[in-house]
């Protein structure tokens, strides 16, 4: 049996709605986690809106963030200076997949894709967090997609 499957991560996950109350779910968590609250200090609720409408971008939804919020750049840059450790990147991995099980479809490959997504995700961020607030990133390119195969 094949894992292939057709349209979109967003589509299957529920679109916006659904994304909303996967992030919604997760940021209760996380601030009320000893080991991530630091790392959210300056936490607004409009967070939840813009982590919501980047992974709809990321799963193949409208792209949003790209039109709105200023892309791949503005999210990157958003890490700098965060100097996210290990325990805290596998911290959000363990409270993200706790929202994945409570919010998205009970789909074994759905969540596991998103899963494998917030995992490199995550690396990214981890690495990018870093460097100094400020620093120059160069161009990172497009918003990237993830899809039934992983990156696209």
């Amino acid at each position: 049996m094949s894992d292939e499957r057709s349209g979109s991560l967003y589509d299957a996950i529920g679109g916006i709605e659904a994304l909303r109350r996967l992030s919604n779910t997760f940021y209760e968590g996380v601030l009320a986690d000893p080991v991530l609250a630091p790392v959210f200090a300056n936490f607004t609720t409009t967070h939840i809106e813009h982590v919501a409408v980047w992974l709809g971008e990321i799963f193949g939804g409208p792209a949003r963030f790209t039109d709105e919020l200023g892309g791949h750049q503005s999210l990157l840059r958003s890490h700098l200076g965060l100097a996210i450790t290990e325990e805290q990147r596998g911290r959000w991995m363990e409270l993200m997949g706790e929202a994945v099980r409570k919010e998205l479809p009970d789909d074994e490959l759905l969540r596991r894709r998103v899963l494998e997504y917030f995992d490199w995700g995550t690396k990214i961020a981890k690495d990018v967090s870093a460097a100094p607030a400020g620093a120059d990133l160069g161009d990172p390119g497009p918003t990237p997609r993830w899809g039934w195969e992983g990156l696209k």
